[in-house]
């Protein structure tokens, strides 16, 4: 049993995500060479939300890798139970931040003090979130006693609605495209060699659970191969969307000029 990578900074991004959606993925019948054609997904019924997942996360990951030097994103860190992580943990000059990444593209998310509903119905991210941010404050202030709570942060990435009715006590949520802006403008409340300290800590993978030994490549390049088909297939999709639109206007006008001579001749 080992890590799979030597910091937490190294690790990939959905890690756990990842492999569950290939776990998953895998079970599934590939494709016709018919349904190839059409555009049919290549996703099985219960592998699309693994999916969504994982995208998510690497879009918040890639927001995180602009921020400014003096903060640190750490990627799928492991806690808890052997399958649980966090998507994301942040340090910098405004603090320590648990992100917990949730991708409902065709969702819509409603906001309140104590509730978080999606579609309408109750989620426990607010609790979920509030209960991360807990466990690793009371890692670091073992280390560091006067710290500051970490603050918990749920980020929507493309959200169809987005509606904050109250904001919630513990947690702040927030959509993707805001997130860097309000971290960068955050007051500072940790010094350069507090953040550094911070970071040393939560960088070494001994301070958390030990993961199974992972090739971290292959499930990159798995990943991406799906990914790869999955676009190509919403692609094909797409251009039969547009061929048949542009089928039944070119009919449309063939009618048109028909009634149209019929008329004249009348």
């Amino acid at each position: 049993m080992t890590v799979d990578s030597a910091t937490m900074q190294e690790s990939l991004a959905a890690l756990s995500v990842t492999e569950q959606l290939l776990r998953v993925q895998g079970s599934v019948p590939r494709r016709s060479r018919f349904a190839g054609f059409f555009g049919l997904s290549p996703h099985g019924a219960d592998s699309m939300s693994w999916y969504l997942g994982a995208k998510g996360e690497i879009v918040v990951g890639s927001i995180l890798a602009t921020l400014p030097p003096e903060w640190t994103a750490l990627r799928a860190v492991p806690v808890g139970s052997a399958t649980a992580e966090i998507d994301h943990l942040v340090v910098g000059p405004g603090g320590i931040f648990t992100i917990t990444t949730k991708h409902h593209p065709s969702n819509d998310i409603r906001v309140a003090r104590d509730t978080l509903r999606v579609d309408g119905e109750s989620v426990p991210y607010l609790h979920n979130a509030a209960s991360e941010a807990e466990r690793v404050t009371s890692l670091v202030r073992e280390r560091m006693p006067l710290v500051a709570p970490v603050q918990p942060v749920i980020v929507f990435v493309d959200p169809r609605l987005l509606t904050i009715e109250q904001k919630p006590e513990q947690v702040k949520v927030l959509d993707a495209d805001e997130l860097r802006r309000w971290l960068v403008r955050l007051h500072p409340v940790l010094s350069a060699g507090e953040v550094q300290e911070v970071a040393d800590l939560l960088d070494s993978p001994h301070v958390w659970h030990v993961l199974p030994d992972t090739t971290t490549d292959d499930v990159r390049e798995r990943f991406t191969a799906l990914d790869t088909r999955v676009r190509s297939a919403g692609i094909r999709r797409m251009l039969w969307v547009l061929f048949a639109a542009a089928g039944a206007i070119a009919a449309g006008y063939v009618v048109f000029r028909l009634i149209e001579a019929a008329l004249a001749t009348a």
